[in-house]
């Protein structure tokens, strides 16, 4: 595990985080230049068409000897539930932060969630390039915040890919290699993020950070393994539901599904379920072996919805349709919650919460495109 690194790259929007992750990936060649496009993590049309990321994004890249798995995570507010979720998985994050804006809200948001999760935090300036570039302005607020020397800063250009190898190296240099939960000692001094102190382990355990729906295999769990490992055939369970599986299949990402003979401790990667009803699989749970006292990992705090919506079928004829697009909207984003409500005017319907205008948007957006739904949405 000592040549593994986990880490995440943070910032507001619009910061250049997607950008970044492109030169990464080119850098490394994980993906061959004519494959090569811009936002290559956003696999949503919509991430594409608005410029933004929506949906955490794992992937693994080799770098030398070392083997890198970068979450990309978002910068709105509303899927800051996204950023929390993947600062879970990780021993380290870049903070990033645009020349031409120096430090904004969410920067501040996605750097206490990250300390909250004792990460080891390294901090660059993006858009260095652009004529509108305001560094050492930047450097004075970022080694302000941070309370450290303006030399240990980095900086880089995504469009150009000036100063990204030196961050690559920085995040091997700097962020530790994950320990295994057994290994770290509560009330320790030692810099090591403590995720997961004082307990002993027996056998796999594994945190689910995300999850997908697939009508061919079921539930396919994205997950960290913090001990044990897994592969294809392997009893597993999930330990908040008790429900059981044989694993199908399990892989990386580089950034597309890639099956793999196993996933070890420290690794990030997805196992197929083949679990085919809703509610089995919850973000936060933890996947161990099967019949095993392995205790589980501690979860996520529940998301508080902060607008609500109602939201119905235009014809009753789709009310079962919208109810399952909703069930299978929510295996993706368990941010989103719902339940069933009527009018007399509009009939049955869902009553939605959500984490924010821009949450409602896509999440609206994606049941008329996925789901092919026609639908009346009131004002939150």
């Amino acid at each position: 595990m000592n040549h593994i690194r986990n880490f995440s790259i943070i910032a507001h929007i619009d910061h250049g985080k997607s950008t970044l992750a492109d030169r990464f990936l080119e850098v490394t060649h994980t993906i061959e230049k004519r494959k090569m496009r811009e936002q290559v993590l956003d696999s949503m049309d919509l991430e594409r068409e608005r410029g933004i990321t929506i949906k955490m994004q794992p992937v693994r890249m080799k770098y030398g000897e070392y083997q890198l798995n970068l979450i990309d995570t978002p910068g709105h507010i509303d899927f800051s539930y996204e950023v929390s979720r993947a600062l879970t998985a990780v021993e380290g994050a870049i903070l990033l932060v645009d020349a031409t804006q120096g430090v904004q809200a969410q920067t501040l948001t996605t750097l206490r969630m990250a300390r909250e999760q004792g990460l080891v935090i390294i901090p660059a300036i993006s858009k260095i390039d652009s004529p509108l570039a305001m560094v050492a302005d930047t450097k004075l607020q970022l080694a302000k915040l941070l309370g450290i020397e303006e030399e240990s800063i980095l900086l880089c250009s995504g469009r150009t890919g000036e100063g990204v190898e030196k961050l690559l190296k920085a995040v091997i240099e700097r962020v530790p290699p994950p320990k295994l939960p057994q290994e770290k000692v509560l009330g320790s001094a030692s810099p090591q993020p403590d995720h997961f102190p004082g307990q002993v382990l027996a056998g796999t355990q594994a945190l689910i950070f995300d999850f997908q729906y697939s009508d061919h295999q079921g539930v396919i769990v994205f997950l960290r393994m913090f001990s044990g490992s897994a592969k294809k055939g392997d009893a597993l369970e999930f330990a908040a539901s008790g429900r059981r599986f044989v694993a199908l299949d399990v892989g990386t990402f580089s950034p597309t599904p890639k099956a793999a003979t196993s996933l070890n401790a420290g690794e990030t990667g997805y196992i197929v379920t083949g679990i085919k009803e809703p509610g089995f699989a919850r973000v936060g749970d933890t996947v161990r072996t099967q019949k095993s006292a392995t205790p589980p990992l501690p979860g996520y705090g529940e998301p508080k919805p902060v607008v609500w919506a109602s939201i119905y079928p235009e014809s009753q004829d789709d009310f079962t349709a919208l109810r399952q697009a909703l069930a299978r909207l929510r295996l993706s984003d368990s941010s989103l919650s719902f339940e069933e409500e009527a009018s007399g005017l509009l009939g049955r319907g869902f009553r939605c919460g959500m984490l924010g205008m821009l949450h409602l948007e896509i999440v609206t957006e994606r049941l008329r495109r996925e789901a092919h739904l026609k639908l009346v949405v009131t004002t939150p």
